[in-house]
């Protein structure tokens, strides 16, 4: 039996890390706090599983860094979570060498561009480069978690003309091919722009701008760090802390109706319809979700996400070619897989094309070196790991036509090649097999996102992302969460400045309804 009686400060549908944020905020604020929560679990794409049958790997099985999460409120919320820093930022193989960006060793790392065309003077346009995106997130990282500012006031706060123009205002294509000569160390700059993204980085749309600066200004550092115990120990922090403030968490329950009014309609595990009223309804679902629940057309464009997720577990890490690298450190950071700048244009155009390119850009990360937890003792003993792939350019519309199963075989099978052109031995051979024989692997594509956890087109960002300024004048001052219903916020990914797992929208949700 459920008892949902009285009028709650705030409905909150969708238990993933943002609705997590939101009602741990307004619970400790005296609200009272209603979460509800389709699934069986909490946490939305921001989970550890033991994936494998008879495999103790706990695995962050969607999203698996963190980098946007702002300090303030893991502050604010008191929250118990450990976020370790990565030794090498990464690695990228070159014939029989490696370009390697080690975060405690300048000199190596220095030592490692001489290996590029561009050398020494590649080495000095790197440090330009990442010096002015660390200002710009220093400037940008405060905003986020405060009322929007105009355009030109954020310009303002930037107060640099070259990292604006570079950021801000020229497609980031153009910016990387003039500032670095070898077409490899381009690659390794623009994957950040594209991410999840099916972009063309030098496309004057600059959605790739948009993407790039999510990916360099987390919490004014631009560090991409691991969460120790996976990103369920993420997750399950911010529960416990909504949960000890007073907020109902329920799991089990889908939302089916919103109104404008605040009455949300679900039922529960049972079939059961119920209703609740709240003052506000926060929605930490993609806004194309939300229209379909107030019974609104949504945008006449369908969200795309563009990624292939590939889930391992390994007996051990792969040799490589470079001998001056040990395998430990290639993959202690983000092990880039055919990212050259000439690589990504034609693997773009094959899949604009509608087909899965013929040499898959990827990249991939072993959270296991970092942070061996989420092993148990039998497998960290025997020297297994995890490894997550990360593949570029698979939209979705690869996936929708024909045959989804053979179209999911064909790319995880031309990823699983791409990456054994830059080992010394194919990766498979390398797989830890369940005790029924299979082989440790999981793939997860745009669709799959989409029937599995609901995200229209299998955007991992819930929709294009946008700028972190207000786009129109009503925006200024606002809290880049409201919707046409004065009732109902936005909450997750889908508002202004979301994103990836940050709990800003939570935060600025969460905010909105205390200052209203």
């Amino acid at each position: 039996m459920y008892a949902f009686d009285g009028m709650y400060d705030a409905v909150i549908v969708g238990g993933g890390h943002n609705g997590l944020v939101a009602a741990a905020y307004l619970a400790r604020a005296g609200r009272r706090v209603l979460v509800l929560e389709r699934l069986d679990h909490l946490g939305g794409l921001a989970v550890s599983e033991r994936v494998f049958p008879g495999v103790d790997a706990r695995l962050s099985r969607y999203s698996y860094l963190v980098s946007l999460l702002p300090s303030r409120i893991v502050r604010d919320l008191g929250l118990r979570v450990e976020l370790r820093r990565r030794r090498f930022a990464s690695y990228t193989p070159l014939a029989d060498g490696g370009l390697l960006v080690d975060n405690g060793d300048p000199g190596r790392t220095a030592a490692s561009f001489a290996g590029v065309t561009g050398g020494a003077k590649d080495f000095e346009a790197w440090q330009r480069f990442y010096e002015l995106t660390g200002h710009a997130a220093r400037r940008v990282a405060p905003t986020l978690l405060e009322p929007l500012r105009d355009r030109a006031g954020l310009r303002r706060l930037v107060d640099d003309e070259e990292a604006w123009r570079d950021l801000f205002d020229r497609p980031i294509g153009e910016v990387v091919d003039e500032r670095f000569a070898d077409d490899r160390v381009r690659g390794v700059v623009l994957t950040d722009a594209l991410i999840g993204t099916f972009a063309d980085p030098a496309d004057p749309g600059l959605l790739a701008n948009r993407c790039l600066l999510y990916h360099v200004v987390g919490d004014g550092t631009g560090d991409w760090n691991v969460p120790v115990g996976g990103m369920g120990a993420l997750t399950a922090g911010l529960a416990d802390t909504a949960r000890a403030a007073g907020a109902e968490l329920r799991t089990g329950m889908e939302v089916v109706a919103i109104d404008p009014s605040g009455e949300v309609t679900f039922r529960d595990e049972n079939g059961a319809e119920h209703a609740v009223n709240a003052k506000r309804v926060l929605a930490n679902v993609p806004p194309a979700v939300l229209a379909r629940l107030m019974g609104e057309s949504p945008a006449p464009a369908t969200p795309e996400g563009s990624q292939l997720k590939i889930n391992m577990v390994l007996s051990r890490l792969p040799r490589l070619h470079d001998t001056s690298v040990r395998p430990d450190e290639a993959f202690g950071g983000t092990f880039h897989i055919n990212e050259g700048r000439a690589q990504l244009a034609t693997a773009y155009a094959e899949a604009a094309a509608g087909r899965v390119p013929a040499l898959p850009p990827a990249e991939v990360y072993c959270h296991s070196l970092t942070d061996p937890s989420i092993l148990g003792p039998e497998l960290r003993s025997a020297g297994a790991h995890t490894l997550t792939l990360f593949g570029l350019y698979m939209p979705a519309r690869l996936f929708r036509t024909g045959d989804p199963e053979r179209a999911r075989d064909e790319a995880l099978r031309a990823t699983l090649d791409s990456f054994d052109t830059v080992l010394a031995e194919p990766i498979e051979d390398c797989l830890l097999r369940t005790p029924d024989g299979a082989p440790c692997l999981e793939v997860k594509t745009p669709v799959d996102l989409e029937n599995d956890a609901g995200l229209p087109g299998g955007h991992i960002f819930h929709r294009d992302l946008s700028w972190p300024y207000a786009e129109a004048p009503a925006e200024t001052g606002r809290w880049g969460v409201e919707t046409a219903h004065p009732r109902v916020l936005l909450c997750g990914a889908g508002a202004r400045r979301g994103g990836g797992v940050s709990g800003i929208p939570g935060h600025n949700a969460a905010r909105a309804v205390l200052d209203g």
